[in-house]
C-alpha cells in the first residue's frame, strides 16, 4: 500500500483475453506464411503446366505443318503425274528395252584419239551407255521404255566427261587450227551432239582444216 491506495493488477478476465489475443495473432502469422508458401508452390506448378502446354501446342503445330507440306507435295506430284502430257509415240524408240552398238572414231589433226575402256562402268555396275574395250564400240543397253533423248550422242560424252559440240571436240575448238565435222555412216551430219544414235552406226568425228 502506498499513500493509502492499493495498486491492483489486471482483472483475471482481462489477462485471459490478452493472452488469447496474442496466441491468435501468432497463429494467424503462421497460417499466413503457410498460405504464402502454398501460393508460391501453386504458381510454380501453374507456370510449369503452362510451359508444358505451350511446348505441346508448338509440337502439334510443327507436326501439323509438316503433314500439310508433305501432303501438299504428294498431291502436287499426283496432279503432275495425272495431268502431264503423254510421251509422243514418235520419240519412243522401244518399250521393251534395247541392246544396240555404235562404232565411234575421233581424229584430231590427223591423229586418231583413243576411246577409253570401261567408260560408264564402275563399282556400282554400268550405265546404260558404256564401253568395254578401247575399240570405240558404244554399248547402249536400256531396259523398258527408251526415248530418243536417252541415246543422244551427247550423253556418251557427258558420261565420259569430255567436251563435244558443233564448236569443240575435247580441247580443240573451231578456229584457225581447224573445224569440227561429224560423219554418220560416211555421210556428213549436222546434228553433232544432238545426233540420236542407232544400232550399227559408224560415227566419225573429225577436227581438221
Amino acid at each position: 500500500m502506498s499513500n493509502g491506495v492499493e495498486e491492483l493488477g489486471p482483472a483475471p478476465g482481462q489477462a485471459r483475453f490478452g493472452a488469447g489475443k496474442n496466441h491468435k495473432e501468432t497463429e494467424m502469422q503462421q497460417l499466413s506464411k503457410q498460405e504464402k508458401r502454398l501460393f508460391k508452390r501453386q504458381r510454380k506448378q501453374e507456370e510449369l503446366h503452362r510451359n508444358q502446354r505451350v511446348k505441346k501446342l508448338k509440337k502439334i503445330f510443327w507436326i501439323g505443318l509438316g503433314i500439310l507440306i508433305i501432303g501438299g507435295g504428294i498431291l502436287g506430284l499426283g496432279w503432275f503425274l495425272v495431268n502431264r502430257p503423254p510421251v509422243p509415240e514418235s520419240i519412243i524408240i522401244s518399250r521393251q528395252g534395247i541392246h544396240w552398238h555404235a562404232e565411234l572414231s575421233i581424229s584430231i589433226l590427223g591423229q586418231k584419239q583413243e576411246i577409253s575402256t570401261n567408260i560408264g562402268i564402275g563399282f556400282g555396275g554400268h550405265r546404260p551407255i558404256h564401253t568395254h574395250e578401247a575399240d570405240g564400240v558404244i554399248h547402249m543397253e536400256f531396259p523398258g521404255s527408251v526415248k530418243e533423248d536417252d541415246i543422244r550422242l551427247a550423253h556418251f560424252f557427258e558420261i565420259w566427261d569430255k567436251k563435244f559440240s558443233k564448236d569443240c571436240i575435247f580441247d580443240k575448238c573451231n578456229g584457225p587450227e581447224g573445224q569440227v565435222t561429224i560423219f554418220v555412216n560416211d555421210k556428213e551430219n549436222f546434228e553433232f551432239e544432238n545426233y540420236i544414235m542407232r544400232d550399227g552406226d559408224k560415227i566419225e568425228i573429225v577436227f581438221e582444216l
